[in-house]
């Protein structure tokens, strides 16, 4: 066991590990879980009048090239505003406002602090691989850690380590220890709790540096993290066999919180039956969100799509309107269908007139002979 201070660096060495020191630390990193069906997610949800300051850091073992490949991705709500990488080194702005107003003292301060977690996450990375035997094969390692600020100026920090996909530690910043999410955890549980000092200095960074550094971003972000974007909206439809899908699209809004749902006869549908739904980033800061429902055919237009969003001064509504194309296929469609059953009633009509006769004319035989 050792504890060394690298003034220089500002980094805490100790059990192993490697920890930027709370008082070189320029930056907080939060981010939440999100979990979707069958599967993990990952982003932060902001409450309207809250705000988060987030990082997500990704390692993933390579056994054929040495170090593991690393990369950091930041955001300031929901915007990505920084990235940084094992190849690069060096913090590259994401956004345009953050390289416009920062300065470089304040983007050195980013980049270095940066190089810490990277070094300290590859150790702890390497710790969890031994405590779980597993040196020869491919692996991965997601960190996700910070604070969110509310409305009413409370903060609640986050720590959180996930690996190959699943959850793994948890940190509690009021006992101070760990929370394993798997029992192969508990022996990375234990080492890190047999002294108090890596785990003081986390919370001490979640609970004041983080909220302090996220004020600073959003004093540089003010007049674009604050403006929002509404969502334009429109219904698609798709023919299924025995039913009809319809999907409301609402896309290029800002912040990502909206809420889309399904009217029937201008009557909110019960939760069990409002359909699919998903909301995804576009790649330019701005997100699209969908909601599907299955509906029985030919009752499309009793179904409208209710959409509401900051960005809007009030809710928006949009139906599925069908378009000249659609109506001619959909005519033309009929038009043959009758057509064909008129042909075939015709066929079936003369086909039954001709027995007729041959049965009339078979009776006027048999009784001509009787005679």
């Amino acid at each position: 066991m050792f504890s060394v201070c690298d003034k220089a660096s500002g980094l805490f060495v100790g059990h192993g590990v490697v920890v930027p020191s709370p008082v070189s630390l320029p930056l907080c990193y939060c981010i939440e879980f999100v979990e979707g069906p069958g599967r993990p997610g990952l982003g932060p949800q902001r409450v309207p009048g809250s705000h988060t300051l987030h990082y997500l850091f990704m390692c993933a073992s390579e056994p054929d090239i040495g170090l593991p490949l690393f990369e950091a991705l930041g955001y300031v709500d929901d915007q990505l505003f920084v990235s940084y990488n094992r190849e690069s080194r060096r913090a590259e702005a994401r956004a345009p406002w953050i390289g416009s107003r920062t300065s470089s003292r304040l983007w050195l301060q980013l980049s270095q602090s940066l190089k810490g977690w990277e070094h300290m996450f590859i150790v702890d990375f390497w710790t969890i691989m031994d405590n779980h035997n597993h040196n020869k094969e491919p692996h991965t390692l997601q960190v996700i850690l910070g604070c969110k600020v509310q409305e009413d100026n409370s903060t609640r920090g986050f720590w959180k380590y996930g690996y190959d996909g699943q959850d793994h530690l948890d940190f509690c910043p009021e006992t101070l220890d760990w929370r394993a999410a798997e029992p192969a955890a508990h022996a990375t549980k234990l080492e890190w709790e047999e002294h108090k000092i890596r785990e003081k200095q986390i919370k001490a960074y979640l609970e004041k540096d983080c909220p302090e550094q996220l004020q600073r971003f959003l004093e540089l972000g003010r007049g674009v993290l604050d403006q929002s974007v509404p969502p334009s909206v429109k219904v698609t439809h798709h023919v299924a066999p025995a039913a009809t899908m319809l999907q409301c699209q609402a896309l290029n809004f800002y912040p990502q919180n909206i809420t889309m749902r399904w009217l029937k006869d201008k009557q909110p549908l019960d939760v069990k039956e409002s359909g699919w739904k998903d909301v995804l980033p576009n790649g330019d800061g701005t997100y699209q969100g969908w909601v599907a429902l299955s509906v029985p055919l030919g009752e499309e237009q009793r179904y409208t799509c209710q959409v509401e969003h900051a960005g809007l001064d009030q809710p928006l509504t949009a139906t599925w309107e069908p378009s000249p194309s659609n109506a001619l296929v959909i005519g033309i469609t009929s038009g043959t269908t009758v057509c064909v059953i008129i042909f075939f009633t015709g066929i079936l009509f003369r086909t039954l007139r001709k027995k007729q006769a041959s049965r009339g004319a078979m009776r006027d035989y048999v009784l001509a002979g009787c005679e």
